[in-house]
């Protein structure tokens, strides 16, 4: 399976959006300081998991997501429909 995710700093207010395969390894690497974007400027939380059949599908959502507004964000974020961190 592969993973659409965002991720918001807790110190700075800003999102990330990226793909993987395994989230919760993803998360501790982005958290850790082993994405070069998003180091030191943690501590990170996941505030969007959505899951894909394909790499392809996963990386047009993420190209997608990438490009969306502040507002269209965040009602992507609030949809309980796709976003499986509801589901938890």
């Amino acid at each position: 399976m592969f993973y659409v995710y965002i991720l918001k700093s807790k110190s700075l207010g800003i999102y990330y959006k990226g793909y993987t395969t395994q989230p919760e390894i993803r998360l501790n690497q982005h958290n850790n300081n082993e994405s070069k974007f998003t180091s030191n400027r943690g501590p990170w939380d996941m505030i969007y998991l959505e899951k894909f059949n394909t790499k392809k599908e996963a990386l047009v959502a993420e190209k997608k997501i990438k490009a969306y507004g502040s507002l269209a964000l965040l009602d992507l974020i609030n949809n309980p429909e796709r976003n499986l961190l509801f589901i938890k």
